[in-house]
């Protein structure tokens, strides 16, 4: 296989699992064309209606907690398929239900699915991708991510004008709910076309079914050279990734991960994806344009994305962190000013649009890049599933205590519903002094030289 063909092999490998990521994108933004509705079918209080959506990042928590014993014992390709049933039964089962519990029941269930590719997609194409077109690669998963909330956000505006508000409020959302299963059937489909992580197969002591892989991927001569970095860095780590984690590198590595995770979601960037069509129709939009502008930001967060990728291995990792979070501190604090003055009606919109376009082209993309890649291979799965369940964690308050931010009394009296941005724009600017001081550039290093980064 020469080297086109290898780059085109490895480029269809990462395409085909990031279809997890759409997923992932698809699974938690469809319920935000819905939420109104499912607010008025099931008759729901504000803190119900905050559930009704975090409680699919309950089962990302556990999704999240198992990945690693998964991926560890079975391999990253068999948690992938998992993860592709998962979200066929969620598809299936949220499209159905007449009870608030069996809806979270199986909203759930898809979330179990959304922890599980969470965390073993960027990993897997980390440990295909070559070093230097990993942050590229690895940036297919966010893009596959923004992808499928945009698809779904038009897909919600293209099922509300099939019929009538009635019809909407009984049957459409059940239609958008039950759309998932065809991206869910596609990713089972490729995942079993996809070869097994090489270094999964060293770590268990399958050599020869790894250096198989290896050379698919790589020249004959790399793919030893690979082998023998792979094999170095395994035997000179703690026999228990457990144990490794107490090495004070590692913490420090572990720390960070933590530390970009938990950022990543107090930015404020779920709360507005959730609610975006709740937010425009309270600041004056019809329920239709409410959906139509929130397409807008799924438009933008594509492009950027997009632009992210072009850019993560050229520029590197933390210049793009400190353009983001520079961005969208300015924008939250310029719309939480306009929201506070009353001065709302076309002003909003572009500086929502200047805050997703900051953070599509940093912090949605890089994280996974440097979440995928800052961790040694011996720990890579156990410090990755505890970084990425922090990251739901945060996720899951930010989302279900959101709408209570937005209508609680004493802050409407005191900010007139701008708190919630004034706080995510000073949290941005945390995020910048946390990059600066903090995480290193990994542009162009190798997963096996993660060890003297830390060192």
């Amino acid at each position: 296989m020469d080297k086109q063909q290898n780059k085109n092999y490895i480029l269809f490998i990462a395409l085909s699992a990031a279809l997890g990521g759409l997923l992932f994108g698809y699974d938690t933004a469809v319920i935000s064309g819905e939420i109104g509705n499912l607010t008025n079918f099931f008759h729901l209080s504000p803190l119900e209606k905050g559930w009704a959506i975090s409680c699919a990042l309950m089962g990302c928590f556990i999704g999240a907690l198992v990945s690693n014993i998964l991926s560890t014992n079975y391999g990253r390709k068999a948690t992938m398929i998992i993860a592709a049933l998962l979200f066929i039964i969620s598809a299936i089962g949220t499209a159905l239900p007449n009870t608030f519990t069996l809806f979270v029941l199986f909203r759930i269930i898809g979330g179990i699915g959304v922890g599980l590719a969470s965390m073993v997609v960027p990993m897997y194409i980390a440990e295909i991708a070559p070093s230097d077109k990993r942050g590229a690669f690895v940036g297919t998963y966010q893009l596959a991510i923004v992808l499928g909330i945009v698809v779904v956000y038009f897909i919600n505006y293209f099922i509300a004008l099939q019929g009538d508000a009635e019809w909407n409020l009984n049957i459409g959302w059940r239609w958008m709910f039950g759309s998932e299963i065809i991206p869910a059937v596609l990713f089972l489909l490729f995942i079993f076309q996809l070869p097994e992580s090489p270094r999964w197969l060293f770590l268990k002591d399958k050599n020869t079914k790894g250096l198989a892989v290896l050379q698919k991927l790589n020249s004959p001569e790399e793919a030893i050279k690979i082998q023998n970095e792979i094999q170095h860095s395994i035997h000179h780590e703690e026999k228990t990734p457990w144990k490794s984690l107490l090495h004070p590198t590692f913490k420090k590595a572990l720390f960070i991960g933590i530390g970009l995770s938990v950022l990543q979601q107090l930015t404020g960037i779920n709360a507005i994806l959730y609610y975006a069509p709740e937010i425009f129709k309270s600041l004056g939009s019809s329920s239709d344009t409410s959906l139509l502008e929130t397409s807008i930001l799924g438009v933008v967060n594509l492009i950027f994305t997009l632009l992210a990728i072009r850019l993560v291995d050229k520029m590197g990792r933390k210049p793009l962190l400190y353009i983001g979070s520079i961005g969208m501190s300015f924008s939250l604090l310029s719309v939480g000013l306009f929201i506070y003055n009353d001065a709302i009606g076309n002003w909003v919109l572009p500086f929502l649009l200047l805050f997703m376009a900051s953070f599509s082209i940093s912090w949605g993309p890089i994280v996974w890049v440097l979440l995928s890649e800052i961790f040694p291979n011996k720990i890579r799965s156990l410090a990755l599933s505890i970084s990425v369940f922090i990251q739901w964690v945060a996720n899951f308050i930010v989302t279900q205590f959101f709408p209570t931010l937005l209508e609680n009394s004493f802050l409407k009296t005191n900010f007139n519903g701008a708190f919630p941005f004034y706080m995510f724009s000073i949290i941005c600017l945390i995020s910048f002094l946390f990059v600066w001081k903090l995480v290193p550039e990994t542009k162009n290093k190798t997963l096996e030289e993660m060890d003297s980064l830390w060192n």
